[in-house]
């Protein structure tokens, strides 16, 4: 294994991208998924990008990357669709402290960005060593394929709910009751009133559960 699958929080921290093309928008799309601040410089960016600066999903610097400007963030990608322009813009990065990716050059890449499937805050991350992206989609499609689209939705949910567990018993208890949740209760309350019916059903749940005759256990002695 060449590259350590991580997750790195991201949250009010600063993603720096330099490029404007459809490379750049390719990796915005991502990067827009997450709650960072996305600061992109452009001395060209497309009209993609110049929506999202509109609309306040990050902010467009309209001018190429200089020294300074990599200061502080926690990710740097590459995006100029330029060979010569990349190079220079990582080495900045680098300088500054941030981890670089550059678009399509996996040798001088820090880090690589995998396939995603979003079920925020459910996600699954696909990766190939970007040695095969198509097998990557296609094991992403299968994912996606089986993981409802609501799962999510149950997911934030039951996190909300998750104090109220401690009165069921520690370990089999607690996992037979979220198993329940997960793969019968919640997606057919969701599918028949939707999310409020989800809480009321996680509730309803739970009292099953906790009425529960403990179940009876023996020892052998050998």
């Amino acid at each position: 294994m060449q590259h350590f699958p991580i997750f790195i929080a991201v949250q009010n921290r600063q993603i720096v991208l330099s490029g404007g093309g459809a490379a750049a928008v390719a990796k915005l799309r991502l990067l827009m998924k997450t709650e960072a601040k996305i600061v992109t410089f452009a001395a060209k960016a497309c009209d993609e990008i110049k929506t999202w600066a509109a609309q306040d999903r990050l902010q467009l610097v309209p001018r190429a990357l200089c020294s300074g400007d990599v200061s502080g963030a926690v990710l740097f990608y590459a995006a100029n669709e330029n060979a010569a322009e990349d190079a220079r813009a990582a080495k900045i990065a680098e300088v500054e402290g941030a981890l670089i990716n550059i678009v399509d050059n996996l040798a001088e890449s820090q880090f690589i960005t995998p396939a995603i499937v979003d079920r925020d805050p459910v996600t699954v991350a696909i990766g190939t060593e970007g040695t095969a992206p198509v097998l990557a989609r296609a094991i992403k499609a299968d994912i996606e394929a089986q993981l409802p689209t609501n799962l999510g939705i149950l997911a934030r949910i039951g996190k909300a709910f998750r104090d109220r567990t401690s009165a069921l018993p520690y370990g089999r208890g607690r996992r037979d009751f979220w198993s329940d949740f997960y793969f019968r209760g919640g997606p057919r309350a969701f599918t028949k009133s939707g999310p409020e019916a989800v809480k009321t059903a996680l509730s309803d749940l739970l009292d099953m559960h906790m009425s529960k005759t403990p179940r009876q256990g023996h020892v052998a002695f050998v």
